[in-house]
């Protein structure tokens, strides 16, 4: 089974703002545009029967859909960065989401995710990148800023055993409610096929 992890997709418009990032630092390995994401909760490789069970559990979720901003980027890893990403405003229906896949998770036997929930964008993966570099890339692009968008479901999705980074390949997705009276503003709403 290939492995697996929970995500919000990323409208092709606010992709190819974030794809204007690419660049800047020698020898990093920029992600595909079409394989931006925000990460909710990764799973990892699991068994058909572990699957099918995550997937009966996910489709339960009833959650509204929610806004969606991201602006500014950082690093992961500071004195060897490995990382580069934007960030994502955390939001409260986000976290709740968030939480709640992850109650999922340990309820049908996963351990718990070690890790703080911090929503981002990875944007390139470094490799013997040297830091100054990387504080220079930084420095220069702090005040990214995209346009916020509607989260109006959520995916699960699986990659290849690599290095990360791609490709994915989406394998459910989840509707989250329409927010009452909120309507869509136009540009944000999903393609039907992967972009």
């Amino acid at each position: 089974m290939p492995r697996l992890f929970t995500a919000l997709e990323i409208p092709r418009n606010v992709a190819m703002s974030l794809s204007l990032l690419r660049g800047g630092i020698p020898g990093a390995r920029w992600i595909d545009v079409e394989n931006y994401h925000i990460t909710l909760r990764f799973i990892g490789d699991v068994d058909n029967r572990t699957a099918d069970e995550i997937v009966d559990r996910l489709d339960r979720i009833d959650r509204q859909e929610f806004q969606v901003s991201i602006s500014g980027i950082g690093s992961f890893g500071s004195k060897k960065p490995h990382s580069v990403w934007a960030g994502v405003t955390p939001s409260q229906e986000m976290s709740a989401l968030q939480g709640e896949i992850e109650r999922i998770c340990q309820r049908i036997g996963l351990p718990a995710d070690p890790r703080k929930f911090m929503p981002h964008v990875t944007l390139g993966r470094l490799k013997s990148c040297r830091l100054d570099e990387v504080v220079h890339y930084l420095a220069g692009r702090g005040n990214f800023h995209a346009m916020p968008f509607t989260a109006s479901r959520f995916v699960l999705l699986s990659s290849k055993e690599s290095v990360g980074g791609g490709p994915y390949v989406t394998e459910e997705t989840f509707a989250l409610t329409e927010a009452w009276g909120t309507g869509h503003s136009g540009g944000d709403v999903y393609e039907t096929s992967r972009y």
